[in-house]
């Protein structure tokens, strides 16, 4: 009361203002009052503010750059990329990879960008027998892109065509890197752990991107967009965030979305476990539903701009995430308007995820039944073989579950990660975050109101909606994981975002001392000097032990040596006709594809069942199968040559059971695959060891024209002399 009398004039002034003269209206303007007005903020604050987001946002953008620089730099030094010929460099890009790269090529070769997308859309020059839209079924956007670049920029008078192209990826790479510092910041409010992010992440690389061993893979061309889509969402989802910020959040998400969806094939199916993540954070976390309901509005923007631009690709009508967000549209038109709170509600909740999960199983039924398409059936039954639902003898089935992307993860994967220190403080922030959000949600279920707005103090990270979605999306992302090792490069980089977020966050080191009740040292105190000591403690020891191996990688001097392949591919160019085919192991015909540009039988691509059939086929040359069975193989896919590899043939394989050789004698029931299966001898060796001796009736149907030591080509004789 003292201090209401010593400030009269203040008063009286605020009180002229309103009309009424309550007593209710009075004290409202009273509190109004005492809050300072924004031009009465400090100039050193603003000062302070403006030095924190200046600072944040040159070391997300160098940190960026400097990851972009590190990897050419690694590039160079591992393959000695600039003093190698052209063919030798091409070597450099294998399987699929090799693909890819060979129709940027072809683009740049074409007389127009209009007959260059023709060509490719009508393509009937890479597999014999057959007409493919390259663009649609391999997701060639990117290279279509980077060839008009090239061109319309004037490069080709400054920089050759590789350069461009793996440089585009290298600094998407650092891009990507910036999106995660980013995320971490505003999670966090630190760009502390942003760096910490970055750390992590290169040091954990082996784990976190295959950008090292494939540059052209769809991965690395989407997955920077992806990370951009999420920094955006986590932006958009906080509580605090102002109109503008929410605008342009909303126009980042909006266009990293779509532009991700058009880079890789398999992109929805991620957008599916996000949409999962925002439909949950939807039940739990009441506040954000009309964001969350703005977020399914660009998928399906997305989704149907993505079907008309990919030449009406009805994979992404049969997929999941339409279903999904069509039927959580559905619910929320059948939601009733009931009290927040009241047990109706709840019970309304739990009918709503019910209803979701249903319209969404029933609509993808719907769509398949009336939308005809391809959509990866061999996916499905591999998922089946994979989780034991189901036994097979299939050569493609079994083949790919050999693959090492696709098994488990092995214990060296889990030590990597304990010993760069990543994995513990992951463990920790995840149960901390995951913990408070169980607290939240049970205090929401019994009722109890909630703050409108958290402040450090209360110690409930878990009650801000982006921590809820960084929760969910990491644990169904970590859960699949578990279960296919190729999966790690798209958690692994968000295991490292979150751990740093965690370490560098004053409010979950408040959160654990809350439930601890630590009373000795003041908790605030406490918990910003720890959210300082600890990633600075983390960042010191990396330093120590990691940043003189990064060093040692940049300095040492290494050859991609592999002069039997450039041999095999010389004699190609020189020796063999125009118009010829080759047929082989799907790896080297990608090689042959890019390093020659001669018709191949098959190619290294796992989404046609077409071309999965003629792989499985071809590779029946390593098989103990007559030289006629394998002639009328070949003979049907108009080969006019086959190269033989030792590498496979003499295969010796280090998981059991999973050579090439060993799979197709399971296959054509020459090896005993389970108990009780029945054993069929052949009477044939195996083709790759026979057809090396010069006998009949090999001679009749092969001559060999061509070999090195890993190589041997024959050519498929025309005419058949069948002496004996």
């Amino acid at each position: 009361e003292l201090e209401e009398e010593a400030r009269p004039p203040v008063e009286l002034r605020q009180r002229k203002k309103p009309k009424s003269s309550e007593n209710k209206e009075s004290a409202k303007e009273e509190k109004i009052s005492d809050i300072p007005a924004p031009e009465r903020v400090p100039k050193h604050v603003l000062f302070q503010r403006f030095a924190k987001i200046f600072i944040g946002c040159l070391a997300a953008v160098t940190s960026g750059m400097m990851y972009a620089l590190y990897l050419s730099a690694y590039h160079e030094r591992k393959f000695w990329f600039s003093n190698r010929q052209e063919l030798e460099r091409e070597i450099t890009f294998q399987g699929d990879s090799a693909i890819y790269y060979s129709y940027y090529k072809d683009m740049l070769k074409a007389p127009s960008f209009e007959r260059g997308v023709y060509e490719l859309t009508h393509n009937n020059k890479t597999v014999s027998l057959k007409t493919i839209n390259a663009v649609q079924q391999m997701s060639l956007y990117p290279e279509l892109i980077a060839s008009v670049l090239y061109q319309a920029t004037g490069s080709n008078e400054i920089i050759e065509p590789v350069y461009f192209y793996i440089g585009i990826v290298f600094g998407l790479q650092g891009i990507y890197v910036t999106a995660l510092f980013v995320t971490s910041w505003l999670m966090s409010g630190t760009w502390l752990a942003g760096m910490l992010t970055v750390a992590w992440f290169i040091i954990n690389r082996v784990d976190t991107t295959r950008i090292e061993y494939s540059i052209p893979l769809r991965e690395n061309w989407a997955l920077p967009y992806f990370a951009c889509q999420i920094a955006a969402l986590t932006g958009y989802l906080k509580s605090n965030l102002n109109t503008y910020g929410e605008r342009f959040c909303y126009l980042l998400m909006s266009a990293s979305t779509y532009t991700f969806m058009m880079m890789w094939e398999y992109s929805h199916y991620l957008l599916f476990l996000q949409a999962i993540s925002l439909f949950l954070l939807d039940i739990f976390s009441l506040k954000q539903n009309d964001k969350v309901y703005e977020v399914y509005k660009i998928y399906i923007f997305s989704l149907f701009l993505g079907y008309l631009l990919q030449f009406e690709n009805p994979a992404l009508l049969v997929s999941p995430l339409l279903s999904l967000v069509a039927a959580l549209m559905l619910a929320k038109c059948l939601q009733l308007n009931v009290k927040k709170g009241s047990f109706v509600a709840k019970i309304i909740k739990v009918i709503n995820f019910y209803l979701v999960c249903t319209l969404t199983i029933t609509l993808n039924i719907i769509m398949k039944m009336f939308v005809p398409h391809k959509e990866n059936g061999h996916m499905l039954k591999f998922l089946e073989v994979k989780f034991g639902l189901n036994m097979t003898k299939n050569f493609t089935m079994n083949w790919l579950l050999c693959q090492e992307s696709l098994q488990a993860p092995s214990q060296d994967f889990f030590l990597r990660l304990t010993q760069s220190s990543l994995l513990p403080f992951y463990i920790l922030v995840l149960i901390i975050c995951f913990l408070s959000m169980l607290q939240v949600i049970f205090r929401r279920i019994n009722g109890k109101s909630l703050k409108e707005t958290v402040t450090l103090e209360d110690g409930r990270i878990g009650e801000r909606p982006e921590i809820i979605y960084h929760v969910i999306h990491t644990i169904l992302l970590g859960s699949l994981a578990m279960v296919i090792e190729g999966l790690k490069y798209i958690w692994i980089p968000y295991v490292c975002m979150l751990a740093a977020f965690g370490v560098c966050s004053p409010e979950l080191w408040m959160t654990l001392f809350k439930w601890l009740r630590l009373r000795t040292v003041h908790p605030i105190l406490l918990a910003l000097i720890l959210s300082m000591a600890v990633p600075t403690i983390i960042g010191l020891s990396l330093w120590k032990e990691f940043f003189p191996r990064l060093m040692t990688e940049l300095m040492e001097l290494q050859e991609f040596y592999d002069p039997d392949t450039v041999e095999l591919m010389t004699w190609i160019k020189r020796q063999a006709p125009v118009a010829a085919v080759f047929a082989g192991s799907p790896q080297l015909m990608g090689a042959i594809k890019l390093c020659t540009g001669w018709m191949v039988t098959s190619l290294p691509l796992y989404n046609d069942d077409d071309l999965l059939k003629r792989n499985e086929n071809i590779y029946q040359i390593y098989s103990k199968r007559s030289a006629e069975d394998i002639y009328k193989i070949l003979t049907s896919y108009k080969a006019n040559y086959l190269i033989v590899e030792d590498a496979i043939c003499n295969e010796v394989g280090t998981m059991r059971g999973c050579r090439v050789k060993d799979l197709l004698d399971i296959a054509n029931g020459h090896m005993v695959c389970e108990e009780g299966d029945k054993l069929t001898y052949s009477k044939y060796g195996r083709f790759c060891h026979e057809v090396k001796i010069n006998y009949s009736p090999y001679v009749n149907y092969f001559t060999r024209v061509y070999w090195n030591r890993s190589y041997f080509v024959y050519k498929i004789n025309t005419v058949i002399s069948f002496q004996s």
